[in-house]
């Protein structure tokens, strides 16, 4: 309640009440700071530039192709994307810090490439590259 003048009526008070200010700020940080992980849901993928030089690696990584009829290959195994899924959890359980590089035809369409690196990281690589080819002319 405000200060009271002489004939009882109350005068307006001229402070700001922070108080529900702060409630609010910090239901919404609260709110933010659940939220937050759930949206950097994805496939983590570190696409190399078209102009960079080839990377050094120390050993030899897993390449999978993808045709543009959609045929996907693992190494030499040909096969869908179930027999891809199997490959790669018996190649996670035996290596899973291996490196997999992907390898899609320009005609493939995105929703094959997404769901095969998708199928990678729930394998349990972390460690995925897309092999592009350079430019001409550059």
């Amino acid at each position: 309640m405000g200060p009271v003048q002489k004939r009882g009526k109350r005068r307006l008070v001229a402070e700001i009440n922070v108080t529900p200010l702060v409630d609010v700020m910090l239901v919404l940080l609260i709110i933010f700071m659940i939220t937050a992980p759930m949206m950097t849901q994805g496939v983590d993928v570190n696409l190399p530039e078209t102009t960079a030089k080839p990377l050094r690696q120390d050993e030899k990584p897993v390449v999978i192709s993808i045709d543009k009829k959609g045929v996907i290959a693992l190494g030499k195994v040909k096969g869908d994307i179930n027999l891809l899924k199997q490959e790669l959890h018996k190649l996670a359980q035996s290596n899973p810090d291996k490196t997999i590089l992907l390898k899609a035809d320009k005609k493939v369409p995105y929703g094959i490439v997404a769901e095969v690196m998708a199928d990678v990281k729930d394998a349990g690589f972390s460690k995925l590259g897309m092999v592009t080819q350079p430019k001409k002319g550059r």
